[in-house]
């Protein structure tokens, strides 16, 4: 099962990622960030994006990480490919 965020807005960011076919990792129990987002490259050149879990604002932390999804070089929203050549859909 994947893991859920506690707050609704960043976990609809977060869906929304997972639709796009990005992972959502949970971090360990001591770490800082709640926890992370790779892109769908899967490689070491692939983006990675941090996910607070008590950000001071939840709705902009939620609209950043949909603004980093769209705009990741890795993924094309156009026809859903990841740009290495394999498709996600």
């Amino acid at each position: 099962m994947a893991p859920t965020h506690p707050n609704k807005h960043i976990e609809a960011a977060l869906q929304y990622a997972r639709s796009k076919g990005f992972r959502v990792e949970k971090a360990g129990p001591r770490a800082h960030p709640w926890g992370s987002i790779k892109c769908p490259a899967g490689s070491r050149e692939g983006c990675m994006m941090s996910v607070w879990s008590t950000p001071k604002s939840p709705e902009r932390h939620a609209r950043a990480i949909r603004r980093w999804v769209d705009n990741c070089p890795h993924w094309s929203p156009e026809d859903g490919s990841t740009g290495d050549g394999t498709d996600q859909g």
